[in-house]
């Protein structure tokens, strides 16, 4: 009876602090803490939201955790999200409900969930949640609900539940900002009536100011952004002696296009009146305040709009301003000038450093080797007429597959523009498909030199059976994949420099069906390329090492560098894409990789000079020892 009575009392005393707040000012937003009692089988999150404002439902039961009812503004969603193994038999969790922004997210064990994700500022917002009738307690359900820091009850009850009120939004903005003492508050902004603009005097004494968004009361008490006006501003001035900040809280009007990329926290305006400050000589310092919603993996960096261009369109660049990342919750920009500033996050996929750069190599490296592919094709198709060597078969494939690689990637940029999703669909799997004929034609030039050194009398399989392997087994993966759906199409590659321009190209898509795919395919088929063509170079090395004609550096040299482009060994740069040496590895295998067809040209071009240096003898013969000769060192000379 007692314990009745504390609880009553306690509820009402809850109740009667909201009223009191909400008599004269409205509450922002919600925070609903508690803990969620269930069993120890598969768990999972399921949530119905529409429109409306009259009721939310947040319950449990053994297994699942259900937000359901009438709050949002725009959010109108329906899912289930199913969790890992918790654990323990019970699991703290947090509500938050954002009016002004349409938001909601739950947080279960530190894992955030965004089930409304922001919107811009709707007409009407439903606020004031106040608590609805008691539920009955239950072995499993949610204990120690609370609203803020206030302790409802301490039993475990099967749900609780909030009534709203409908407000206008713009009225709740005006009440949310608080002003400051000593600098000029402006007030409404005409873009966005949530934004709050602040005057500062830049005296003769000037040395330096912060100014800190205004806080929000609900459910973040601190602030989510700072920035620190530094003294060389008062010098760079030259007409005016006033700075105005303005924060942006409602961001989405400055989001990007594409969806790969988001803003993750408010968006700051920093201008003096009729003048462009560039070039600062001491940055301005931004920390942007932000909670722990971002996965490591993914990369934060500062950036300012653009507007050179077209004021109109958002334009994100990174240039002019650094990084530092003083914790997950925490990013702190320099920058050098004045104009809007944000930290963006790389959702999927990562940004590429230096993308213009190995863009415009890859586009080089490919023309050439595909203009290379041509003349080694015509080189070995009129010698294929003199000699009857198996492996010339061999080695047409190969640059048959190269050429065709190299021309579909030359040109994959322009075919996404211009064709779009319908094109690149058909493409992307043709460069698929030539990918991994290259690959297998060099799984296949490991092979045959396998057989050829050590199988000396065994002859090798005819051509038409390379060629099934070469062409036809590639054809198998691309097909099925591609008869599958939603593997191939555009694919955007976001460069860091620029997140909001991104490079567009017919591949696998970004989902996980197609990464799945990449895997299973494309890597390990590599993966077994590259290996196999290592283990195959140290048993030539062996093999070869012993004879006289090793002991010239040129024999040695295009032995093992030619050796080494026929068997792919050079992609394996691809797997050691990390660490301090990352750009040096990257460049390296791009340079590598795309001029792979004139490699080749030029390996076989300087075997066919050899050869008339040491008098044309060795090519003409037919025989499986003259060939293994052919392939692994410099003829002798008669």
């Amino acid at each position: 009876m007692e314990s009745r009575l504390t609880d009553s009392l306690r509820v009402v005393f809850i109740l009667t602090i909201l009223l009191a707040k909400g008599s004269s000012e409205n509450d922002q937003s919600l925070k609903f803490c508690g803990t969620w009692r269930h069993g120890k089988q598969s768990l999972d999150v399921s949530f119905n939201l529409s429109p409306g404002c009259k009721e939310i439902s947040i319950s449990a039961n053994k297994s699942s955790l259900s937000v359901e009812g009438q709050i949002t503004a725009k959010c109108s969603t329906s899912d289930v999200i199913h969790l890992e193994q918790l654990g323990p038999e019970e699991s703290d969790f947090c509500l938050y409900w954002e009016p002004l922004l349409d938001q909601l997210k739950l947080q279960i064990r530190e894992k955030n969930h965004t089930l409304c994700r922001p919107t811009s500022l709707q007409g009407s917002c439903c606020t004031d949640l106040s608590r609805g009738p008691n539920e009955p307690e239950a072995d499993y359900g949610i204990a120690n609900g609370r609203i803020q820091t206030d302790v409802i009850t301490d039993k475990t009850l099967i749900a609780f539940k909030f009534n709203g009120e409908s407000i206008s939004c713009k009225d709740l903005c005006n009440q949310t900002r608080r002003g400051s003492t000593q600098v000029n508050m402006n007030g409404e902004n005409a873009e966005d009536p949530c934004a709050t603009s602040f005057e500062v005097e830049m005296n003769d004494d000037f040395k330096g100011y912060n100014v800190t968004s205004p806080v929000t009361k609900g459910v973040f008490q601190e602030p989510t952004a700072t920035v620190h006006l530094p003294t060389a501003l008062k010098q760079a001035a030259k007409t005016t002696t006033k700075v105005v900040c303005t924060f942006f809280r409602n961001n989405t009007e400055f989001q990007v296009g594409h969806k790969k990329v988001r803003i993750l926290s408010e968006v700051v305006e920093i201008t003096v009146e009729n003048e462009i400050i560039l070039d600062l000589p001491e940055p301005i310092r931004i920390d942007f305040y932000h909670d722990a919603m971002t996965p490591k993996m993914h990369s934060r960096k500062c950036v300012s709009w653009d507007t050179r261009k077209d004021p109109l369109q958002v334009r994100w660049l990174e240039d002019g301003c650094i990084t530092q990342q003083r914790g997950e919750e925490n990013t702190e920009c320099l920058c050098n000038h004045l104009t809007y500033f944000s930290v963006l996050v790389q959702l999927e996929p990562r940004p590429v450093r230096h993308l213009l750069a190995l863009t415009a190599i890859t586009s080089l490296g490919c023309a050439v080797s595909a203009i290379s592919c041509v003349a080694l094709i015509t080189f070995l198709c009129r010698k294929s007429r003199r000699s009857k060597e198996r492996s010339i078969p061999i080695h047409l494939g190969l640059a048959v597959s190269l050429a065709a690689l190299n021309l579909l990637f030359f040109f994959t940029g322009v075919l996404a523009n211009v064709g779009g999703e319908g094109l690149c669909t058909w493409v992307g799997a043709g460069l698929h498909y030539s990918l991994l004929s290259a690959f297998t034609w060099m799984g296949i030039e490991v092979f045959h030199t396998f057989w050829l050194v050590y199988m000396v009398f065994t002859p090798s399989p005819k051509p038409y059976i390379w060629n099934l392997v070469g062409f036809v087994l590639p054809a198998v993966p691309t097909v099925i994949l591609a008869a599958v759906g939603d593997i191939y199409g555009l694919r955007e590659v976001v460069p860091i420099e620029d997140v909001s321009s991104p490079y567009l190209m017919c591949w696998m898509k970004a989902n996980h069906k197609a990464l799945l795919a990449h895997y299973f395919t494309t890597m390990t088929i590599l993966v077994i390329l590259v290996l196999s063509g290592i283990v195959m170079l140290c048993l030539v090395y062996r093999k070869i090492r012993p004879r006289v004609e090793w002991k010239q550096n040129r024999v040695a040299f295009l032995s093992i560098w030619g050796l080494s482009c026929l068997f792919g060994t050079s992609w394996g740069l691809t797997f050691l894409d990390f660490g301090p040496l990352s750009d040096l590895v990257l460049f390296l295998s791009c340079i590598l990789n795309s001029f792979q067809g004139f490699l080749l040209m030029l390996r076989f071009y300087m075997l066919e000079w050899m050869r008339k240096q040491a008098g044309g003898s060795a090519l003409g013969s037919n025989s499986t020892g003259s060939t293994r000769q052919h392939m692994l060192k410099a003829p002798e000379k008669s």
